[in-house]
């Protein structure tokens, strides 16, 4: 790959974003475009401003005439069903995809950004090195793509349940387990990594300085599960065994077997809320990257 840019040398850069049509992809733009940069948009949809060039990440190469920069978010994302046509479709984009966009990008830095969906969980904090594999056809196949990505001496970033402005997933997600006013969790109160999309986007654009490799992404402190979800549905949290819960997920996953539908509780989801995952991010400390934003300045910021 060529040379990176030098930090704070983004003005006037032609950076391609993948993905700018979503939630992270269009963090992303706004942030390079505020940088200064010339943003190029590569999408199924027009991003939130530069220039669109439509990819469909599953069929063509991407056209990044002119780029000096990629930064690669396009994914295929969530909690699919079980079952081999949604495994399909997700390699298709995250592996598939990622093949097409490391050809089209030939020498140009590449920043891939992957999710820390990739990691077993553990009690104990995760370090880069930690044992991968996901759970879930999204989880395997980004681990999948990712190796592809490290291959091609691209830089890699694992973030974890990425929140922000115009979040499609998480805080939605979370809001909609209230019921009877309280909100019902399995098991004890835990420790986990979330990520601000700004400090996300903050990665990126600081990331194609830092030496090939995977940097764990997240806040600069861990939460606790229940008082983040309480603020989140301004509803108490209340605990029921997690037997009772891997019980309902079981139920729920053989549901969405048959109507190929997304489940409403999957074991992967009960794993995100039972297992506290904690991401050590001292590799991208290292490298000058310190992630401002909090859960607390979101709360402040947005009416929830």
């Amino acid at each position: 790959m060529t040379t990176p840019p030098s930090p704070g040398s983004l003005r006037g850069m032609r950076i391609a974003v993948t993905g700018a049509s979503g939630f992270c992809g269009a963090a992303v733009a706004r942030a390079a475009a505020a940088a200064g940069a010339h943003v190029l948009c590569l999408s199924r949809r027009p991003g939130p401003l530069g220039e669109h060039r439509p990819w469909d990440a599953t069929r063509t190469l991407p056209d990044l005439t002119g780029a000096d920069l990629v930064l690669h978010l396009a994914a295929a994302v969530g909690d699919p069903p079980p079952g081999r046509a949604a495994a399909a479709g997700f390699h298709q984009v995250n592996v598939d995809g990622t093949a097409r966009l490391l050809e089209a990008a030939g020498n140009r830095p590449v920043v891939w950004v992957s999710s820390a969906s990739v990691y077993t969980p553990s009690p104990a904090p995760i370090r880069e090195d930690h044992p991968r594999g996901g759970l879930t056809a999204y989880g395997k196949t980004k681990a999948a793509g990712e190796r592809l990505a490290l291959a091609a001496g691209a830089v890699v970033l694992r973030p974890r349940a990425v929140y922000g402005p115009g979040d499609p997933h998480l805080l939605p997600r979370l809001r909609r387990a209230v019921r009877g006013g309280r909100v019902l969790m399995p098991g004890p109160d835990i420790r986990l990594s979330l990520t601000a999309v700004e400090n996300l986007a903050d990665a990126c654009l600081a990331a194609p300085t830092w030496p090939s490799g995977a940097y764990n992404i997240a806040d600069a402190t861990p939460y606790s599960r229940d008082a983040t979800i309480a603020a989140v549905c301004g509803a108490p949290v209340r605990h029921v065994p997690i037997p009772l819960t891997r019980a309902a997920a079981t139920l729920a996953t053989a549901v969405a077997r048959l109507t190929g539908r997304e489940p409403t509780l999957s074991r992967y989801a009960l794993e995100q809320l039972t297992a506290p995952v904690v991401l050590d991010i001292s590799r991208a400390k290292s490298q000058g990257w310190h992630p401002a934003r909090t859960f607390a300045d979101y709360l402040a910021s947005h009416s929830l």
